[in-house]
């Protein structure tokens, strides 16, 4: 094991599935950055913070159905393992068949669901105005959204992370570039912010598609007489739905914890909340930074779950949780050196400048708290464990977020923050003991 560990050949297989992601990923806080300097500089903090309730709204939709893609991912790495080609097919194609389902209900009830989510916002009515006005246009992004999900885990169980990398950059750089022509050149504010994501979903969508197609036509793969037959068999459906169902919850506490920063930052006023849309651009640079090696920590145990392969298994996630923490240590120095500069460069607005800079110390301990969780994620996400995911977010959320923030919430805004810190560092926790406890009865790779 430790030879293995020190064979240079296995840390640069590493890089080679999780540096794409990680330059790509980064491209995904990049763009909400670009968005909040764009609106930042405009001259009322109710403009940010409108963007910054109408982005969270569609993020808590979109990231909710965020099991297409890890399902994928697992699934499809499994049976890259396991040599099984119509299968792999199978995953592509129950995973789009249940993005597009999911797409049309979205559409259908967004006047309820837009309902619900500003009722549970609150904040001051110039900011529910312009959240609205965000919303409304950014929602029919989402049958591109959700085929991008399918397609991206897809590619990634397939152990090719360039595909994606080229994919999430030119959604996400299409995204940057429209984001300020529309919003800066043609005044359009927060609708253009919005109408530019929308663009970008359509642009990323065709090509991943014709990546998909590519990757099709170099596997020879097509589907052989009774393929629909087989793929559109409910008993078939049954494994991917519990699956989905328990990622599914797992999201729900995740985006929940997450939009109730944003809300009830909302109640503490329009410059906390833009204080803190500001601090939350931070945290969504560590969690797609350390995302990069969960996504490759994903496809490598999933490949090794196919395989039956239990020593490549635990090499895999030993080499990702040592890069994790690396990374991880270099995102606490970049904060603690770099972030009165970095929340300058993204607003001028004093008040919201000094709010920022006042809660800046919980981003200089969050990367070191929060890694473990994001490798051990793609652990389970690999070996389709959704049911421990599950588990051991719901304690998070119920037994440490939740009481943290209540017994905190008189020390205002730096209790939210506190909530998330020890949120984070429990479901390393939490997710630590499950593996070790897995581990020890059964090990991870004997499910199918």
């Amino acid at each position: 094991m430790w030879s293995s560990f020190l064979n240079g050949a296995r840390h640069r297989q590493v890089f080679a599935l999780a540096l794409p992601m990680v330059l790509s990923n980064i491209t995904v806080p990049l763009l909400g950055l670009v968005d909040t300097i764009v609106i930042g500089h405009l001259e009322h903090a109710y403009y940010l913070g409108g963007v910054a309730v109408g982005a969270t709204i569609i993020s808590l939709i979109f990231w909710l159905l965020g099991f297409l893609r890890m399902s994928t991912t697992g699934l499809a790495a499994q049976a890259v393992g396991a040599g099984d080609g119509e299968r792999l097919l199978q995953v592509l194609a129950r995973g789009l068949l249940l993005a597009w389902g999911l797409a049309l209900a979205i559409l259908l009830l967004q006047q309820p669901l837009m309902d619900l989510a500003f009722w549970l916002v609150g904040g001051s009515s110039e900011v529910q105005l312009y959240g609205r006005e965000y919303v409304t246009v950014r929602i029919w992004s989402a049958p591109a959204a959700l085929t991008n999900l399918v397609l991206l885990g897809w590619l990634l169980g397939n152990q090719n992370a360039r595909a994606p990398m080229w994919l999430l950059i030119l959604g996400n750089g299409a995204n940057i570039l429209l984001d300020i022509w529309f919003v800066l050149g043609l005044g359009w504010q927060v609708k253009g912010a919005a109408a530019a994501s929308v663009v970008a979903d359509y642009l990323a969508m065709a090509l991943g598609a014709w990546l998909v197609w590519r990757t099709l036509q170099a596997k020879g793969l097509m589907p052989s007489a009774g393929f629909w037959q087989r793929t559109l068999h409910l008993v078939a459906f049954k494994r991917l739905l519990g699956l989905n169902r328990d990622i599914f919850i797992r999201a729900l506490c995740l985006q929940l914890c997450f939009a109730f920063m944003t809300f009830q930052g909302a109640r503490l006023g329009d410059e906390v909340l833009a204080a803190n849309a500001v601090l939350m651009n931070f945290l969504m640079f560590i969690s797609f930074g350390l995302d990069g090696f969960a996504y490759a920590v994903e496809a490598m145990v999933g490949k090794a779950a196919g395989e039956r392969n239990r020593s490549g298994f635990r090499l895999a996630c030993g080499l990702n949780l040592f890069w994790g923490g690396v990374v991880a240590l270099l995102f606490t120095l970049v904060f603690a050196l770099a972030g009165e500069p970095l929340i300058g460069l993204i607003t001028d607005i004093p008040a919201v400048r000094t709010q920022a800079s006042l809660y800046l110390p919980w981003l200089v301990l969050m990367p070191l708290a929060a890694c473990w969780c994001f490798i051990l994620d793609g652990i389970f996400i690999g070996t389709t464990r959704g049911r421990e995911m599950r588990d051991m977010m719901l304690l998070s959320t119920a037994g440490v977020f939740f009481p943290v923030w209540w017994l905190a919430q008189e020390l205002g805004n730096h209790g939210l923050w506190l909530a998330m810190l020890c949120f984070m560092l429990a479901r390393g926790l939490t997710l630590g003991w499950a593996w070790w406890r897995l581990d020890r009865r059964q090990g991870f790779i004997t499910t199918t």
